[in-house]
């Protein structure tokens, strides 16, 4: 039987995206998928710099809330925090088999410890911790082809509806946000046999 295929769609500058990281694959490898990643660059699937700048005060303090009930640390990255880098070198890691772990330290490393992971000697540092060559690392941030793959991803991303980060689509469903996380794993429970 064929696995389910799932797109994830992720901007490492999302809180929401943190909220859900640190259990987000634990979560996912209970169900027989077949996982897509995408991941975004840049502002793609949040909202424009204009606007962000207006919800910040309101999302910093949801973010606190969920935060809160988690039992996570919240302690935001500087507001120039380019999630860039660490959206291509996601694509390096998840080609060495480390996706689960690269994500969940950068996003950590983000939003529990404040850090600027669009720095590259932060994603070096993570890179070194979760297994990955730092050396061929260092070449991956600079591959004209990976930041080719992160504007392919967004444009697919709103050729097929995407609006927001996460997003999970599965077939013609499409699921944005953290809390509505649950209702994707519900999704794939119905949909085994």
């Amino acid at each position: 039987m064929a696995k389910t295929a799932i797109k994830i769609f992720f901007n490492f500058r999302s809180p929401y995206c943190y909220l859900l990281s640190q259990s987000l694959f634990e979560d996912l490898a209970k169900h027989d998928i077949d996982l897509q990643w995408y991941s975004l660059a840049g502002w793609d699937g949040r909202s424009p710099p204009e606007r962000a700048n207006v919800k910040v005060p309101l999302t910093r303090q949801d973010v606190a809330r969920w935060c809160k009930r988690l039992n996570i640390p919240f302690n935001p990255p500087p507001i120039t925090t380019d999630p860039t880098p660490a959206a291509m070198l996601s694509l390096f890691a998840e080609a060495r088999g480390c996706l689960a772990p690269y994500v969940k330290r950068v996003m950590w490393s983000e939003w529990a410890e404040g850090k600027d992971i669009g720095q590259t000697q932060v994603l070096m540092d993570i890179a070194k911790e979760v297994g990955l060559e730092v050396s061929a690392a260092q070449v991956a941030l600079e591959d004209g082809e990976n930041t080719q793959r992160l504007e392919e991803n967004w444009t697919h991303a709103q050729s097929i509806g995407v609006i927001g980060v996460p997003s999970f689509v599965i077939g013609e469903e499409i699921f944005w946000g953290n809390d509505r996380f649950d209702f994707v794993l519900e999704h794939l429970a119905d949909l085994k046999p």
